[in-house]
């Protein structure tokens, strides 16, 4: 290049530009605040329908008008599908504009930074990434290198072991206080899961992969590690965006706090009384303490509420009133006044099932609501399993959010395959399923086990015999005799045309132990069982209860096929639990099983901290209500060791005080017709 060439300067970044945006008319006072003025570090308070997402979208506008280059945002989100979402917001809002925005998940930035940095800390980046799937493939061969000394049948399964390891990597607790806390009934495996996971970390770094968590661990070690870099990134980040702040968990508050460290342009968003996910090692301190984490931070508040009726609100707000662990706030609606909510009181689920399906078909009927604009939540779904026949029965289509039908789920399918070959000794379907859960017995076996039971000429006496299988291999003949025993106590004289006797026999010959080891929310599953042998006690004879518990389902269970969905009608009913219900809204809602000891959970009641939660959780529920909400008060209930148990009302009701609801009593009169679905 001669002496006398000129050079250019290509400036790439984004420069500032006048859009036509008139945020005073596009926001309300609450929302135009924070648009325009949360520098620095700033907590915002959204209550429930306040549009927090369209602030955070108009925020990201404001500082690009402002000269803000897109590369120099992070908004951070708790999911692709909200990434999507805003970054797709953001660039219509700006026609293209935002091109250069880092918006994602925390894994997602994290994948990226330790592509483009993790060198620094000796990885190379070409590493891989372990999805759920592989993660499990690969503790389970780490079980099977380090636990040489218990028996595969008696430790717990990877899943359950991959839950434990990651729980206190998140919470950043060492394994032992994780499994006293949460895994009690893991006491005794303790050593062993701290060898596996010892095993687990090696492995990953012998063969260059990251899992899930360790895209969080290794981007804080990156920061920790790396001064140079950790600068360069609190200087490119010069605006930090959080959204859903309840729910970050100790990485996560650490990682925001390193990136903004620089700088203290820290936004994050979210609702205290929103904070339900502990259980994920989601942390409310977080938020709680945000305040005296950054020095000077300002707190807004977004109370204007466009989702629901001021009658919905004011029992939401009285009810959030009484935890005293949070900031203050009151929300106000911007909707017409709509009825009161609806305190139902019935005698028992089987009439809360009633009446629920019958107003639900009312609403449809003779309001016009579309099934897909009501919902039924619960706070676990063993709550549902009665409502789930009767919708079945009026022929009113639904789907489980999140989940499956309660009768379709792999631990209740698994009891129900005992009783099935009981009924009805030529199921081979349910002697397959029923072989497999004992040890040593795969696919093959259970086919060579049944073909033995047709020789004797279907007598499942001759299979509960000590000769029966003589010939098989040992490691065979020891699941097989776990098998016998459970089919002896189901061969009791006393117990036929005893469904609920049948259930607790196989529950209580090794299939709740089974469960133990096998699910990683066994709690939950165990309380369905319960449930279900609750649920078996109302019907006279084996066949009735099989007929409505798997006539209908059809046994598609926890491997139902993707296309299957397809099927279903565009128009259902939502059934789901609070926590899946998060986010969303309906114009109408139930709660059920409002009783104490169902909700709040009877093992929350030793602990303020807990019962707070359940009561953010209720809260949670009533605020997904637009137009109508419905809680259901069960005044008695089935117990099968208590016999019949008087309900008294969940504490979330009884606090509430009088004119925030209506109370109905239910009269049921056999004389009045059930409405069926047309």
């Amino acid at each position: 290049m001669s002496e006398s060439a000129r050079k250019y300067v290509l400036r790439t970044g984004a420069l500032p530009f006048t859009s036509s945006i008139d945020y005073a008319r596009e926001l309300n006072e609450q929302q135009h605040a924070v648009v325009t003025g949360a520098d620095g570090p700033c907590l915002v308070l959204a209550g429930a329908g306040s549009g927090k997402t369209r602030t955070l979208i108009f925020r990201v506008a404001y500082l690009l008008e402002k000269g803000v280059r897109p590369e120099e945002i992070l908004l951070v989100t708790f999911t692709n599908k909200a990434a999507r979402e805003m970054q797709s917001r953001v660039e219509s809002l700006l026609q293209g504009r935002a091109k250069g925005l880092w918006c994602g998940t925390f894994h997602h930035i994290g994948n990226r930074l330790l592509r483009m940095y993790g060198k620094a800390i000796g990885l190379p980046d070409d590493f891989g990434i372990l999805d759920e799937e592989d993660s499990r493939d690969l503790v389970k061969a780490c079980v099977k290198a380090s636990v040489r000394t218990v028996a595969d049948a008696k430790f717990p399964k990877p899943s359950v072991v991959q839950s434990v390891l990651s729980f206190a990597i998140n919470a950043q607790r060492p394994v032992a206080d994780v499994v006293l806390k949460h895994y009690p009934y893991l006491a005794s495996f303790i050593p062993d899961l701290e060898r596996v996971g010892s095993a687990y970390k090696e492995r990953k770094l012998r063969s260059n992969n990251l899992d899930y968590d360790d895209l969080l661990v290794r981007w804080i070690e990156l920061m920790d590690k790396a001064p140079d870099i950790r600068e360069r990134l609190t200087r490119q980040f010069r605006y930090c965006m959080v959204d859903e702040y309840q729910d970050t968990n100790v990485l996560q508050h650490r990682l925001i706090r390193l990136l903004s460290s620089g700088h203290g342009n820290v936004l994050v968003v979210g609702d205290d009384a929103q904070s339900i996910y502990s259980f994920r090692a989601a942390e409310i301190k977080n938020i709680l303490d945000f305040p005296g984490d950054y020095a000077g931070a300002r707190i807004f508040k977004m109370e204007h509420n466009y989702r629901s009726t001021r009658q919905i609100l004011d029992l939401a707000n009285h009810s959030i009133a009484n935890n005293a662990r949070q900031f203050p706030k009151t929300l106000k609606s911007h909707k017409e006044d709509g009825p009161l909510p609806q305190l139902v009181r019935v005698r028992d689920p089987r009439q809360e099932a009633l009446f629920v399906a019958q107003r639900i078909i009312e609403l449809h009927r003779e309001s016009g609501y579309p099934l897909s604009e009501i919902a039924v939540l619960f706070r676990a779904h063993y709550l549902a399993a009665q409502l789930e026949l009767e919708l079945a029965k009026r022929g009113v289509p639904y789907l489980v959010r999140g989940g499956i039908r309660f009768f379709e789920q792999a631990h209740v399918k698994d009891v129900l395959a005992y009783l099935r070959l009981l009924a009805n000794p030529s199921d081979e379907i349910a002697w397959s399923r029923a072989l497999m859960l004992h040890p040593g017995i795969g696919a093959g076996y259970a086919d060579r086990i049944y073909d033995l039971y047709r020789e004797t000429g279907g007598a499942l006496q001759a299979v509960a015999a000590d000769d029966f299988g003589s010939k098989l291999p040992t490691r065979v003949k020891d699941g097989l005799a776990s098998f016998k025993r459970v089919l002896r106590a189901l061969l009791r004289a006393d117990l036929q045309d005893h469904p609920d006797l049948l259930t607790e026999q196989v529950l209580e010959n090794g299939y709740n132990k089974h469960v133990l080891l096998n699910f990683d929310n066994a709690q939950d599953r165990l309380e369905d069982l319960r449930q279900l042998v609750n649920f078996a006690h109302t019907y006279g004879t084996l066949k009735e209860f099989l007929a409505d518990a798997t006539l209908r389902e059809g046994f598609k269970g926890e491997t139902l096929a993707a296309g299957a969905a397809a099927e279903e009608p565009d128009d259902q009913l939502v059934l789901s639990t609070i926590h899946q219900a998060k986010g969303l809204e309906w114009r109408a809602v139930f709660v059920i099983g409002l009783a104490e000891g169902q909700f709040p959970h009877a093992k929350a009641m030793d602990s303020e901290e807990q019962i707070e939660e359940e009561r953010r959780l209720f809260y949670v529920a009533a605020t997904r209500a637009k137009d109508e909400l419905f809680l259901m008060h069960p005044m008695t209930r089935f117990d099968f060791n208590a016999g019949t148990v008087i309900n008294r009302p969940s504490p979330f009701v009884a606090e509430l005080p009088e004119g925030v609801y209506d109370e109905v009593e239910i009269e049921e009169s056999d004389e009045e017709e059930t409405i069926y679905l047309d």
